[in-house]
This record gives structure tokens, C-alpha cells and sequence, in this order.
């Protein structure tokens, strides 16, 4: 039996950190087709600090009192009508498009969900969506190759880490644009690391003396502006964050959107479980502190995810 009632986070208008807080909230029951998940872990994105700051309210408005959060795992506490994939007790992860999931319990239709692979840690199942997603939509948008050369900013953040892993995978020589700090670990995962910085230009040049043949930006419209001036074809340029951008110079922007599946989530998921890639876990905060995770997600210099762990 669950309890009466759940933790969520929630805030009532855009701001800053400040504005998030946890309330109790009558805990929901899964509708029919759905499942009603005690959360495990869930990991925090970027795209929910514009969305609270209002930086997408164009795109994305937010209603208010507003919930958050998208990816999650946890274990499967009911099932409604209809359900036949899962059964409580059931270990799962997946994600919610209804802002929900950086709660205690969360209620989310089947067909979000999949059965937690056996070699993933909660903080890295509760992660992987978004994340991994996103990551197999942008590497798909530039179609590698086997033994192409392929650039990519921000190549050591949540996205960035499983790209250059991902591309590694697919035969791809990767340039990974990254502080120097992160130029160890991205030579250990299938990355020639190149720093940012005023020189970047040069630094590629000299790293890809043969010339670039697509370039995944993944941190804003500078870089999509520099792929183009360094000739990579258009149609090989993706961003997942220059929107205004990507249709100005006719460029590629494809999301989490274009890889939120089932299918594309279980692919990821074994790629994960079997080692092939690694998921880093920066760090994990419980859920009343998700100020400070997301205080520590916003300094744009995290290697990997942060997750929230409910108690």
C-alpha cells in the first residue's frame, strides 16, 4: 500500500533557483494505461532551468503552481487498467511529459516507461532520457560515418558526454570541445579533446587537418555560426539548444523529441548496462535540496547528470 500523500517539487512563477520549493501533494492514481512509480531517482536538465526562469515561454509556458521534471526510475507501486507490460514491484525508467517526475511518486503512461536494465544504478537509470535521447537524436541528425570527423561542443556535459561515447561507438573520430580540465576523461572515452577559447578555430584546424565533416553544437549559436564558417555543410550542422539559429542559417535541430521512444530508450538503456557507455553521475541531491542542484547544474561546468534522490 502507498501513502496518502507525495512530494513534488513545484514553484508559482519564473525566477531563480529561489522560487522552487518541495509540497505534499495528494499522491496520484494511475489512470487507465498508466503506472503509478515510487521514484527512485530523477535527473535534472538544462531545458527545465529556462523553462522556470521563462526563458521558453514562448515555446514552453509554464502553468502555475507548476511541477518539473522529466526523466525518472523507480519502482512500480500500482498498475491502472489496462497495464499488462509491468506489475508492482516492478524496477523501471522512463519519462514524463507532464513536468512530474522530480517528485516521490509520479504517475506515468506504460508506453513511457521500460524495465530498468539490471547493471544500471538508480541515479543513472533516473538520468538517461533526456540525456541519452537527445544525444542519439543529434547523432542522428548528422548521420556519422565510419571514420568521419565529427566536432562537438559542450562535449563534456550531461548530453555532450554520451554524445562523443556514442559517436565513438558508430566509428566517428570526435573532436571534443571542452575546458581542459575535462580533456582526460574525454581521451579516455573515444574523444581528441580540443579547448575552447579564442583560438578554437585553430585548435580544430589543427586537430582535423583533412577538414571537419559534420559538428553537433550542443551549448549555443556561437558554434553554429563557427561550423559554418569552418564549411561544414549545413545539412551536417545540428544543435539541440540554437533554435533562432539553426533556422537562420538553415541548419539541423533535432531534440529529445525526435528520440523519445521506447525503442530508442531500450537501445540507450543496453548500450549503458553493458558498458559501452558511461552515464557520469556529477552528483545527487535529495529532493528538498533541489536549489542547490540545480545552483550547481546552472555554472554550465558539469561533467555528466545530477540527479534528485527522494528519500
Amino acid at each position: 500500500m502507498y501513502p496518502a500523500q507525495a512530494r513534488a517539487v513545484r514553484f508559482d512563477r519564473y525566477g531563480d533557483q529561489q522560487v522552487l520549493y518541495v509540497a505534499e501533494v495528494p499522491i496520484p492514481h494511475p489512470a487507465a494505461g498508466e503506472v503509478l512509480v515510487e521514484v527512485r531517482a530523477a535527473g535534472i536538465n538544462p531545458g527545465e532551468s529556462a523553462i522556470r526562469t521563462g526563458a521558453l515561454h514562448e515555446r514552453f509556458p509554464a502553468t502555475f503552481p507548476s511541477g518539473q521534471g522529466s526523466d525518472l526510475a523507480g519502482v512500480v507501486n500500482a498498475v491502472g487498467e489496462g497495464v499488462t507490460d509491468f506489475r508492482v514491484g516492478d524496477e523501471v525508467l522512463g519519462y514524463s511529459w507532464r513536468r512530474s517526475s522530480h517528485a516521490s511518486h509520479v504517475a506515468v503512461p506504460a508506453t513511457q516507461l521500460i524495465h530498468k536494465p539490471d547493471g544500471l544504478s538508480w541515479p543513472v537509470a533516473g538520468s538517461l532520457y533526456v540525456a541519452a535521447c537527445t544525444a542519439w537524436a543529434a547523432v542522428e541528425a548528422v548521420d556519422p560515418k565510419p571514420g568521419e570527423t565529427i566536432a562537438v561542443s559542450a562535449a563534456a556535459g550531461g548530453v555532450g558526454t554520451i554524445v562523443v561515447q556514442l559517436l565513438a561507438v558508430r566509428g566517428a573520430h570526435v573532436l571534443g570541445i571542452a575546458s581542459a580540465a575535462n580533456a582526460p576523461w574525454l581521451a579516455a572515452h573515444g574523444a581528441a579533446p580540443v579547448p575552447y577559447g579564442d583560438r578554437l578555430a585553430e585548435n580544430l584546424a589543427a586537430a582535423a587537418p583533412d577538414g571537419i565533416d559534420a559538428f553537433i553544437d550542443l551549448f549555443g549559436p556561437e558554434y553554429v555560426q563557427l561550423a559554418v564558417e569552418l564549411g561544414i555543410p549545413r545539412d551536417r550542422i545540428e544543435t539541440i539548444i540554437s533554435f533562432q539559429k539553426a533556422q537562420e542559417l538553415g541548419t539541423k535541430s533535432a531534440g529529445s523529441a525526435e528520440g523519445s521512444s521506447r525503442e530508442v530508450l531500450t537501445e540507450m538503456a543496453a548500450l549503458v548496462a553493458s558498458g559501452r557507455i558511461e552515464i557520469p553521475i556529477a552528483a545527487t541531491y535529495p529532493l528538498e535540496r533541489v536549489r542547490d542542484a540545480f545552483a550547481e547544474l546552472e555554472q554550465r561546468h558539469t561533467r555528466g547528470k545530477i540527479a534528485l534522490i527522494p528519500d
